[in-house]
């Protein structure tokens, strides 16, 4: 039983000598200057550096005009900063984007949100537009006058426009209009709905087909297109009975274009956002 135990320590302490051993055989493998000294002293192992900064050559320039280290000469970069815009215009400043903000926000009182609908049909009017607004009579001539924006939206839920006037300086709406048969330019958001109707329409897949010819890809979004769109207004007897709302209700031709491409043709297609049907006119 001695002998045994006396045999199994020899074996611990012969493997415990030889892991020193291969310890130190790989520490002296490691050591700064011997391996890999032929490879910082540009042997045959040396790392390469091609072009101008290897000859310590700075761009366009002979050798010995770089930087520190042989490094390139970097030109400091001259930024102009974009003129600051204040957060208030003066006199027939155009709108400054805090005052088109601020004003939209006024415009959009509670019983217009409760009243009307968007062009999704959600509760509240669609933004169509923000404005500034000419003076009145008295102050044509008056450096002082109060300046006043003119914002607008459409409400779907009675085709109606209502524009409201908002002193910049009161914060006070002075004015309500409201209009039918009046049709300001379709906003961003009214003409990715119009392209969305029309998508889901079987009268789109023309465009779509037209699409598919241009890039290869299904059209899916409207995303996928850079779109123009004009208001159409009827003509008695000029086009399809089903247009004939038109100017009363609010409907719209889209110019499509691809993304990078061609445009598409499908001017003679009409929306109607307000019933969101979409009907083709007839082609002469």
């Amino acid at each position: 039983m001695r002998e045994t135990v006396r045999r199994h320590l020899g074996k611990v302490v012969a493997g415990t000598g030889i892991a020193v051993a291969g310890t130190a055989l790989m520490v002296g493998t490691a050591l700064p200057g011997t391996a890999g000294a032929e490879d910082s002293a540009g042997g045959p192992g040396a790392g390469r550096t091609t072009g101008q900064a290897a000859a310590g050559q700075a761009p366009g320039g002979p050798e010995g005009q770089g930087g520190p280290d042989g490094q390139a000469a970097v030109e400091p970069g001259v930024v102009e900063e974009a003129p600051a815009e204040g957060e208030k215009g003066t006199g027939r400043d155009p709108l400054t984007d805090d005052e088109a903000k601020r004003v939209e926000r006024i415009a959009l009182s509670p019983q217009l949100v409760r009243s009307g609908e968007d062009v999704d049909g959600d509760r509240g009017p669609q933004p169509v537009g923000v404005e500034l607004a000419d003076p009145e009579a008295g102050e044509l001539d008056d450096p002082g006058a109060p300046r006043r924006a003119e914002v607008s939206f459409y409400d779907y839920k009675g085709d109606t426009l209502v524009t409201r006037t908002v002193n910049l300086e009161t914060g006070k709406v002075e004015r309500t209009d409201t209009q039918r048969g009046v049709q300001p330019p379709l906003s961003r958001a009214e003409e990715t709905e119009a392209a969305r109707l029309l998508l889901a329409d079987p009268l789109g897949a023309e465009l779509k087909a037209d699409h598919r010819d241009a890039t290869g890809e299904e059209l899916t979004s409207p995303d996928q297109l850079v779109l123009h769109s004009m208001i159409y207004d009827a003509a008695p007897g000029a086009q399809p009975a089903a247009c004939d709302p038109c100017g009363e209700h609010r409907c719209a031709r889209l110019y499509p274009k691809v993304k990078n491409g061609p445009w598409i043709d499908a001017g003679h297609l009409v929306i109607d956002l307000s019933t969101r049907k979409v009907t083709a006119l007839d082609r002469d």
